[in-house]
């Protein structure tokens, strides 16, 4: 199981507890640090103060389970206006938002999509890209943002 996968499913609960949304997680090794982001959402919006609150929550569950075993950052943010997408449901929820897809292995001869999401069918996520629907399977997104 991927450390992403690892974490989010420690923390969910708990930061669902204080009234956010787990919007997703992301490790990026790149650096002397890694660093662990968590993204988190609510209704109102998102303020420094509950990045703050979240992220005490969140490092005491993290140092309790130690899901990573070497020094990283933590950070909490908003997802902001280009928002993250992780989930099926993101794909869902913003359909008809124009969004920019990597796909960790080509799909039709490309790894990259700009275009109107159309939603998920089954296992795959729908872009129009240029008048041309995409069907590219959930397994082999790399990483996916709404444009702002």
């Amino acid at each position: 199981m991927a450390i992403t996968d690892q974490v989010e499913q420690l923390i969910e609960a708990s930061i669902e507890t204080l009234g956010y949304e787990l919007v997703g997680v992301e490790y990026l090794q790149g650096g002397h640090n890694p660093i662990l982001r968590i993204y988190i959402d609510a209704e109102q919006g998102i303020s420094i103060e509950d990045c703050e609150r979240v992220s005490h929550q969140v490092s005491g569950v993290l140092d309790v389970e130690d899901p990573i075993t070497k020094a990283y950052m933590l950070e909490v943010s908003s997802p902001g206006f280009d928002r993250p997408l992780f989930k099926k449901k993101d794909f869902v929820r913003f359909a008809g938002q124009m969004a920019k897809i990597s796909t960790k292995l080509p799909v039709n001869g490309r790894r990259n999509f700009t275009g109107e999401l159309q939603g998920v069918e089954d296992d795959e996520i729908l872009i129009e890209v240029d008048g041309e629907v995409f069907s590219l399977p959930f397994t082999r997104l790399a990483k996916a943002r709404l444009l702002a």
